[in-house]
């Protein structure tokens, strides 16, 4: 009898392995791959960790990604900003902390809201965004830029080439930068 049960439960194993393997490809390579944006400048440390949708020969904003909707701002997991130190952005105050990134897409500027809800996930079941507006920490409108070359993956970077630090968000032939300043409150 025990013989038995340890055969079924060897098949049973080996199908759940099958299975696994070749109708959920569990061992393939995602489709949008995480990654991982950091800097340090100075006792300043920000991170970005996020998902990296491709184009593949697809219409990315204004039909996968819709205009004037809430986007994740990525893919899969919701994309996280961590700073260890209070932001200056767009003359307002971003707290030291963890926050979640969404983003309203639109063809002339882009709506980025930190928030500082964290969300296991992205989307729901109806693929509409976790975002929870109650929990929105700032909020800024930048404009968008069309440039000439095409980018594949979508790719989020921290740039102080010049001096000044942005966060900068490209897909496709869109790129967004979001200027940055570490703020020192003033002393009375």
């Amino acid at each position: 009898m025990l013989k038995r049960l340890l055969i079924i439960l060897s098949i049973l194993a080996l199908g759940l392995l099958l299975y696994s393997v070749f109708v959920e490809n569990i061992f393939s390579p995602r489709l949008s791959p995480k990654d991982t944006a950091e800097i340090a400048l100075n006792d300043l440390k920000l991170k970005v960790e996020y998902n990296r949708p491709s184009k593949r020969e697809r219409i990315v904003f204004g039909a996968l990604v819709p205009f004037n909707q809430v986007w994740r701002t990525g893919a899969n997991e919701a994309t996280t900003f961590e700073t260890n130190k209070d932001l200056l952005i767009d003359g307002m105050v971003l707290k030291k902390g963890k926050y979640t990134i969404w983003t309203v897409p639109m063809q002339a500027q882009w709506k980025i809201m930190f928030n500082s809800k964290q969300y296991d996930w992205g989307v729901n079941e109806k693929m509409e965004p976790m975002w929870d507006p109650n929990y929105d920490a700032l909020e800024v409108v930048v404009p968008s830029e069309q440039i000439d070359e095409t980018v594949e993956q979508f790719t989020i970077a921290f740039d102080h080439k010049t001096g000044n630090l942005k966060l900068t968000m490209a897909w496709d032939n869109t790129i967004i930068e979001l200027p940055l300043r570490s703020h020192t409150p003033s002393k009375p």
